[in-house]
This record gives structure tokens, sequence and C-alpha cells, in this order.
């Protein structure tokens, strides 16, 4: 070999090097990237499972406790109407 190819191939394999060396640094920071993606979905997935929760809480509590309105409601009024007669 003469000394342009020898100067060439050591070009060349430097930044190959400097290449591989960032493509690794840039792997890194993607893989730290995805864990906390990957952390704040299931934080998500956490929130909506108990917001999910919290709303069929409700819903059972929701009929019993508009039945009972209106039987306090219905209280309220025949005493209004026992109050006027008496």
């Amino acid at each position: 070999m003469n000394t342009a190819s020898e100067v060439l191939v050591i070009i060349v394999s430097s930044v190959l090097a400097i290449f591989l060396v960032v493509l690794i640094v840039c792997l890194v920071y993607v893989v730290k990237i995805l864990k906390q993606v990957r952390r704040i979905t299931d934080h998500a997935e956490n929130v909506a499972d108990s917001v999910e929760a919290a709303a069929s809480a409700f819903e059972r509590t929701a009929s019993p406790l508009a039945i009972l309105k209106i039987v306090g409601n219905i209280i309220e009024q025949t005493t209004r109407i026992r109050k006027r007669r008496g």
C-alpha cells in the first residue's frame, strides 16, 4: 500500500470509530428516554384505573342516593302539608 491509501484507511477508520462512539451514546440516551416513557405510561394507566374505580363506585352509590333524596323530598312535602293543616 502506498502512503495515500494508508492515510485514507486511518481517516476512515477514525471516522467510523467516532461514529460508533456517538451511536453508543445516543443509544444509551434513547434507552433512558424509553424507560421514562414506560414509567409515565404506567403511572397514567394507574391513574386511569383509579378514576374508573371511582366512577364505578359513584355509579353504584348514585342510584341509592337518588332514591334517598326522592324519599326525603316526599317526607319534607308531607310534613309541610301537615303543618299547613294543623
